[in-house]
């Protein structure tokens, strides 16, 4: 196999007339294939592959992977603004779709040609799913500390461990995972690795019960004595870890935008129960401690969409503060996107709680937007070591 990465070209330019379109045909898609079966599939725990296959034809299984591949080769901008319309009918199978979409990029840029043929079709049309294996039981927020081992054995590797909180898991078709090539090296000691979900030693832990995201599988990925060609590693021996982090700055964004889809829904619902909801012979939006809060709730959002606009286009410029960039806006967002649902349940008063409403499955979704991608004390850490540098 060529050993050699395929260079990575920059986003296709697409017209305002054009970004438009694509947005309307998102906003429509959540809202007509997500939006309606959203609480039954939280409520069964229900993955939709279905409906998943459907958002591949219209392009969300590959939205900045390149054309040649199937892919839609959009930018950064143009994928929060996606992932906000997606996470208005289903913040769950948003962020399902945004992890999907980080396995997907992370083939397209640190593959070889002959890994991005055989993988990216799959994914982009979403037939089948990437799952992104880092975390461990004994390793989260201290990624580097990673203790899955990859042991070289001829013409192969052997992989043993366990990964924690994979989303997709027993779902997935490819299962890109991080591991330990080198005991002694630290960070520089991990190798990134493409495992088929037919390898043999793999297997999977039971269904996770969570307090959301229900819609999307969650379960430990169990690597017994995998053994996988030298051939199915990602982008070098020792590249793993800045192939992961590389990763995250974009995941970021995305749930940031999920965070922003959800919160703006339930924003939008509580406005129209205040103006329906009559308390001592007035509507609730007369009151103004409702106004009052109405008004921090949209201004939080406004802010947090601003950050969140401006970390992508870094990202898609490259700019050196990319990554702090993309640290300001996950913390904000997802900060700011919990406690807008939240205040929109407190709004809605006991019928907030109920689940027919849906608002308290918003809160319950994205309460884990705080937590993952790294955790928003991460996100401080990041963000104070790079001003502390200059």
């Amino acid at each position: 196999m060529d050993a050699t990465p395929v260079p990575v070209l920059a986003p296709v330019a697409i017209s305002e007339d054009e970004r438009a379109a694509i947005i309307e045909a998102v906003r429509d898609f959540a809202q007509s294939e997500l939006a309606p079966h959203a609480l039954e599939w939280d409520r069964a725990s229900h993955f939709p592959r279905e409906t998943l296959g459907l958002g591949g034809e219209l392009g969300l299984g590959g939205i900045y992977v390149r054309e040649d591949v199937g892919g839609s080769g959009l930018s950064r901008s143009d994928a929060a603004a996606i992932f906000e319309e997606l996470a208005k009918g289903d913040p769950a199978i948003a962020a399902y779709i945004s992890i999907h979409n980080m396995v997907a990029w992370m083939i397209d840029t640190y593959a070889t040609d002959a890994q991005r043929q055989e993988w990216l079709p799959l994914l982009t049309s979403m037939q089948g799913f990437g799952s992104y294996c880092l975390t461990e039981p004994g390793a989260g927020s201290d990624a580097a500390a990673i203790a899955t081992s990859a042991i070289r054995s001829g013409d192969e590797y052997v992989l043993t461990g366990v990964k924690q909180f994979i989303s997709g898991g027993g779902e997935a078709s490819v299962y890109i995972v991080m591991a330990r090539t080198d005991a002694d090296a630290g960070a520089r000691g991990i190798t990134a690795f493409l495992v088929p979900a037919d390898t043999a030693g793999l297997s999977f832990g039971q269904l996770e019960h969570k307090m959301g995201w229900n819609a999307q599988p969650t379960r430990q990925v169990i690597l017994d004595e995998v053994r996988v060609p030298a051939a199915n590693i990602l982008g070098g021996e020792g590249q793993g870890f800045k192939i992961a982090m590389s990763a995250l700055d974009g995941g970021r964004i995305n749930i940031a935008a999920c965070s922003l889809g959800g919160a703006q829904w339930a924003l939008d619902r509580a406005v129209t129960y205040v103006h329906e909801r009559f308390t001592f012979g007035e509507p609730l939006a007369e009151k103004q401690a409702v106004v009052f809060t109405l008004a921090d709730m949209a201004t939080e959002l406004r802010a947090a969409r601003a950050l969140v606009r401006d970390a992508a286009a870094a990202l898609d410029a490259k700019a050196p503060d990319a990554s702090m960039q993309c640290a300001m806006a996950k913390r904000f967002a997802t900060d700011a996107g919990f406690t807008v649902a939240n205040q929109a349940l407190q709004l809605h008063g006991g019928y907030g709680y109920l689940h027919e409403y849906g608002i308290e499955k918003v809160v319950r979704d994205l309460r884990v937007h705080q937590i993952l991608e790294g955790t928003n004390e991460i996100m401080r850490v990041i963000i104070g070591r790079q001003l502390l540098a200059h």
